[in-house]
């Protein structure tokens, strides 16, 4: 007992060694792995959800607190969601359990591949997991009972192919042994296939005698290699028969076809033949297939009395593109042959490629600059060859281009800088083509804003604004409206207007005219007075609500107008002081007796303080003792004889 339990520490020890040394191999793998972009860990199927797959935060160099903040996430080829991201840890995690005979039927190696995605930097790595097998399945017989006809006059070491067990497992947990129990006339030989399978065969070991015993109880027993080893059974009833000297001959050793992956259901894909020289029941034959998959037996048909092979549902030829089946032709005394079926599945361009916008911005700022990434893509074709070679392209006459990322990844980045002003909005319409004949395709449509820059000053709009302005004017009359507008948007395009410093006659600007700031209204503050003030001249500022403000000036020319409001003043003669004069103006000129008609006899001069018509002055004679002596002139104001 103790010695026992010694040995099986042992055991446990070299066992911990040996995950130890791979667990090492693996982190420093995945370490070589993770500076070239790709990261690489192996788990074993069937693990719980969240189980832990790797730590790819520290294979990245990524730090725990920018997790969140770039955006990190994993995304999958397939349909089925493997693994997520830990985002308080780093670690990759599995999320769900994972059968590794469910995935990987027929692979040695069973490697899942994933996408993991930094937003913030639009930086894509792979990771790949490789699903190591563990001993879940037991190998099993498709019939757990088999009846094997033999003639007694059947030669001792003659062989019968037995059907093989199948175990979905790999490796040692795969199938690895036969045994056969239950009768000293029969024991097992095991071949081994093409491909390194073992097939089982029954071998007559001792003649057989009808009349002694006319039938035979065998059991036949398949192991793996797991540890604990994993069984499975099936009975053998051996009936012995008469005298039956002629096997079935095919045809072909191997028959071989070529169909395309949307021929219709239902349709024949090939038919086998076999002849057997016997007569009566041991000439008839009949077929039967042997090995074959549980996908295939799904797929395909076999006629047992006519050798015809059709076609039970749709092929794919993504999903497989080439079947091996294994028919035995069998006469009514138990004798056989076999044959082989290759049914290769032919390319037919019948998938669209796929486009998958995995990051993209909504919004860019209209002074990024060019080679900016704005989204990136993933672009798949399920198709093989030239059917799913994919070409991508933009629509002609936007400012963006493609840029190949890594395998199947693509960036569109802008092409030069952007303008808002001319373009606000663009909807970016990403095309996809294979090089199928007819070719397949499909788009998608990336939405994309363009934020406002304060990049467009103020433009108003005159090149100089001039405005006539009657004197006399009451205080606050408007002048006249400036109006300038800004190409930018929002706050950036907001205009508002004010005077630029000057003075008038010593006095401010500001205390003659104003302007209003939202509305670009000039008023006048006081009653202009043509006769000390003629015009202004004076700049207005137009200034945007960027940060910071651009802005623009305007030229303003504003004339005031005269109006009739002084009258004539006489500067000779002087104005007379004697009371009751009435305001009237008297000088005493002589004039000789002999004056001729028309001599000069005095000169009024008088001046109006307005301009225009409004100083144009005219004289007349109002009164005199005399009228018919003297006369004025209309214009000059001169005096003269009549």
């Amino acid at each position: 007992s103790a010695g026992g339990a010694a040995a099986e520490m042992c055991a446990a020890g070299r066992r911990w060694g040996r995950r130890q040394r791979a667990l090492l191999w693996a982190v420093l793998l995945a370490a070589w792995e993770a500076a070239w972009g790709q990261l690489r860990y192996s788990v074993p199927e069937e693990l719980p959800k969240g189980s832990f797959v790797g730590d790819v935060a520290k294979d990245l160099g990524l730090q725990l607190p920018a997790l969140s903040d770039r955006g990190v996430r994993i995304t999958e080829r397939g349909g089925t969601q493997y693994f997520s991201l830990h985002g308080k840890t780093g670690h990759l995690v599995t999320a769900e359990r994972i059968d590794r005979e469910q995935l990987c039927e027929s692979l040695q190696q069973c490697v899942l591949r994933c996408e993991l995605i930094v937003e913030g930097q639009m930086q894509v790595y792979g990771v790949q997991v490789e699903i190591t097998d563990i001993n879940d399945n037991a190998p099993g017989f498709r019939e757990a009972e088999k009846e094997l006809r033999m003639s007694e006059t059947t030669a001792p070491g003659s062989r019968f192919p037995l059907a093989e067990a199948h175990d979905p497992d790999s490796g040692r947990n795969s199938l690895q042994s036969y045994e056969l129990s239950g009768d000293e006339h029969f024991s097992l030989a095991v071949q081994a296939g093409p491909g390194g399978d073992q097939r089982p065969e029954l071998v007559l070991a001792k003649a057989l005698d009808r009349e002694e015993a006319a039938f035979h109880e065998l059991v036949l027993r398949a192991s793996d290699g797991g540890d604990p080893a994993r069984t499975g059974t099936a009975r053998i009833r051996v009936t012995v028969l008469d005298a039956n000297d002629n096997a079935p001959v095919f045809s072909q050793a191997e028959y071989t076809v070529r169909v395309p992956e949307d021929v219709p259901v239902g349709s024949v894909l090939v038919t086998v033949t076999a002849t057997d020289a016997d007569e009566g029941p041991n000439g008839e034959v009949k077929y039967f297939l042997k090995k074959i998959t549980e996908k295939s037996s799904q797929t395909f048909q076999l006629d047992s009395d006519t050798g015809l092979i059709t076609l039970l549902q749709s092929l794919d030829f993504e999903e497989s593109n080439s079947y091996v089946l294994e028919l035995h032709a069998q006469d009514g005394g138990g004798l056989f042959d076999k044959t082989k079926v290759v049914i290769t599945v032919t390319d037919v361009n019948d998938n669209v490629p796929e486009i998958s916008v995995r990051s993209a911005l909504s919004e860019i700022s209209e002074d990024a600059p060019s080679g900016t990434v704005v989204a990136l893509l993933h672009v798949k074709d399920r198709d093989s060859g030239a059917n799913g070679e994919v070409r991508c392209s933009l629509d002609a006459g936007v400012p963006f281009r493609l840029e190949k990322s890594f395998d199947d990844y693509y960036r569109v980045v802008t092409a030069r800088e952007l303008d808002r002003e001319q373009v606000s909005e663009y909807n970016v319409t990403v095309r996809a083509a294979d090089g199928g004949r007819p070719s397949l395709s499909s788009s998608s449509v990336l939405a994309l804003r363009v934020l406002d820059v304060n990049d467009n000053a103020p433009v108003f709009a005159e090149e100089r604004y001039s405005a006539r302005l009657a004197e006399n004017n009451a205080a606050g009359a408007l002048v006249l409206r400036v109006r300038a507008t800004d190409a930018d948007w929002g706050q950036n395009a907001r205009v508002r207007y004010r005077l630029s410093e000057g003075r008038v006659r010593g006095a401010p600007l500001s205390s003659y005219v104003s302007v209003q700031a939202e509305t670009g209204a000039l008023y006048a503050l006081r009653s202009f007075d043509y006769e000390q003030v003629r015009e202004l001249e004076l700049w207005v500022r137009a200034e945007d609500g960027g940060a910071p403000a651009l802005s623009s000036n305007v030229s303003v020319r504003l004339l005031i107008a005269d109006e009739n409001d002084n009258a004539p003043q006489v500067l000779y003669p002087p104005a007379a002081a004697a009371a009751g004069s009435g305001g009237a103006w008297s000088g005493v000129e002589l004039a000789p007796r002999w004056s001729e008609a028309g001599a000069l006899v005095a000169k009024v001069v008088a001046v109006d303080a307005d301009a225009g018509q409004n100083a144009w002055l005219s004289y007349e004679l109002a009164k005199a003792t005399e009228p018919g002596l003297f006369r004025v002139g209309l214009h000059s104001g001169e005096v003269r004889t009549a």
